[in-house]
Parts: structure tokens; sequence; C-alpha cells
């Protein structure tokens, strides 16, 4: 099979011909029919504590069809079934698997880090972690359940309710997911901070109520514009510095909640979360009830997160698509397309 290969920091992913995958006990081979590139493959192909291997195979937003079936499969599988996965390689069969949460797996491998990844002809996924697609939806609209599963577990561990004020710094991927179940989940005000002029276009299309430019008022701008102040705010930069920044800006009894992978060392100030009483919950990854969500309700178009994809590339072409996404651009999600 075809697949884009990482070999080493400041150097583009080279486009290899590698061994297809085999399906080990209770796996599935999937043929990718897109994967998406994510901020946290750029982070593991640059030097630093979170860098991948040389020669390793990255991508975990990946959808495709069935293409191989493993032994001990437990449901009815079909070659050809059109799926996307948790990019988790679990035991399946442990208390956190069983209860939909496969990240917490004491046996766990993770797609696109420490087991082949999608940015392949063919990727082996477990088959307790596969989903299987509605006719509904769109094999490409499924490309976007990974990053859209984020952004709802994020906004599931703030707790948020109807009526309350959403404040989300950066208007990444991540951040454009979070506002869109913000406004989803009925948020009163969905507030989006962003320097780009081009995301702050797509925030506007993908749920948020008004878009401001960061800066020292930023705390002066939500006033000015909702009335109040934020009663959760949703860091998903991943700077050092923004979480001090939102500890801040955050008002008494007020929520946050880190999203955004920030790999270096950071320092807060404590004193001031103390004396507010501040809730900070971190959020990381997701459930199969977050998948679950995320895919009916693409099916049924409930929700629309198609402007958040603003380029399409073959394999061939996304080794130099990926290096451009490590400079500011108007580029949002763009999907590497296998065929």
């Amino acid at each position: 099979m075809k697949a884009a290969v990482f070999k080493g920091a400041g150097q583009p992913m080279q486009v290899e011909q590698l061994a297809d995958p085999s399906p080990a006990r209770g796996q599935l081979v999937v043929e990718v029919a897109y994967c998406g590139i994510c901020g946290t493959d750029l982070h593991s192909t640059r030097e630093g504590p979170a860098m991948l291997p040389c020669n390793s195979v990255l991508g975990h937003e990946f959808v495709g069809e069935v293409a191989a079936l493993g032994k001990n499969l437990r449901a009815s599988w079909q070659q050809g079934d059109r799926v996307c996965a948790l990019p988790f390689l679990s035991c399946g069969h442990c208390a956190n698997c069983l209860s939909g949460r496969p990240f917490e797996c004491l046996d766990l491998s993770c797609i696109g880090i420490n087991a082949p990844g999608g940015f392949a002809e063919y990727v082996a996924t477990s088959e307790c972690n596969t989903f299987k697609l509605p006719d509904q939806l769109s094999t490409r609209d499924a490309a976007l359940v990974e990053p859209l599963a984020v952004g709802l577990h994020a906004v599931r561990v703030a707790g948020l309710q109807a009526g309350q004020r959403v404040l989300i710094t950066g208007a990444g991927p991540i951040g454009l997911a979070v506002a869109l179940w913000a406004r989803f989940m009925g948020a009163r005000d969905v507030v989006v901070s962003e320097p780009a002029v081009e995301r702050r276009a797509l925030a506007q299309s993908m749920g948020a109520t008004t878009v401001l430019q960061p800066g020292e008022s930023l705390a002066e701008q939500f006033a000015d514009v909702t009335g109040g102040t934020p009663d959760i705010i949703f860091e998903c930069v991943g700077a050092p510095g923004l979480i001090q920044q939102c500890i801040d800006m955050a008002p008494r009894r007020g929520m946050l909640v880190p999203v955004g992978v920030c790999e270096q060392p950071d320092t807060i100030l404590p004193f001031p979360a103390l004396i507010k009483e501040l809730s900070i919950r971190f959020a990381i990854a997701y459930t199969h009830g977050d998948y679950d969500t995320v895919i009916s309700m693409l099916a049924q178009g409930r929700i629309d997160a198609s402007p958040m994809v603003t380029g399409v590339v073959s394999l061939d072409e996304m080794p130099l698509a990926f290096e451009a996404l490590r400079s500011p651009s108007d580029q949002c999600k763009v999907l590497t397309r296998m065929k």
C-alpha cells in the first residue's frame, strides 16, 4: 500500500510503498477514503517531547470501508461496510472499554501515534471502537466525526447548560467544533476570539454569535457584546500563557476548560483562581457516546460542519499541504483523499 511516512523533524513526509496491514484478533482493516490533518499531527512531527519516531505513519481522523476481517469478531461485519473509528487499539473487555472509554484502557495503542495511522491506503482498527456509518451520512462528512467528537466531549466536560454565556479562544478546527456544539446545546452567547480574518468568518458560519479580536481588552469586549461575563471559557489554542489569561478574564465561580494541546512548560498564578473559586476541567479525546452522538446528528442533518473543510488533497499532495499548515494561512481542516 501507499502511505505518507514521517522521516524526521524539518523534513516533509515521503509517500512510500509499505506492506498492507493484516487484522489481528478482534480487529478490522479499513480501506481509507479520507483522513484529516490534525494539529496533533503537526505537534508530533516537530522537535520536542511529543515528536514521533522516524518512519511513523500518522493520521487518526480517518474514514473508509472494511477491507479485511480478523478473527473472534463480536459483530456481523461485511467487506465494504462504511466505517469510522475511535483511533484506539484497546483490549475491548476491561471496565473502561466496556463503558465506552477506550482512551482509559491500560492496554492502549493510539492509531497514528504508536500504531500505524490513516495517512495510508489501509489502517487496522479495533472492532470494539469501530462504528458503521448510516446511509444518510456521506463518507466525506464522516471524515469530520473525530474533531467534532473532541469538541462535543469538551462541551460535555464543561457541563454546559442552555442560556449560559461562552467564550472560546481560537477558531481552529477544535475551537470551531466547540462553537458548533455550544450553540447546539443552547448557549445564549457563543463568542470566539481569533486573530485570523478567514477563521473569524468560519467561526460565524459554525455557531459563533460574535467574533472578537484577541487582546488585553477581550474581557471588556465580551461584556460589551453580551452584557455579562462568560460562564465558561474554552481554551482551544494550547499556547503558553493562555490559561493564565483565561483565569484573569474569568468571573467568580466561572468554569475554564483547557482543550488545546500545549507541549511546552507553562506557568500559572493560582491565587486569582483561588480567590474567584474557579473550576478548571481539562478535556481530552472522546468516548463511544461522543462518537455516536456526532454520527447521529450529522446523519440527521442537525449539524453541518462542512464549512470547516477548506481543502482536499491527494495522498501524493499531502506532504506539501501538511508542511503548509505549519504557517498561519486561510486553511482550516484539510482532508487527504486516498482515491
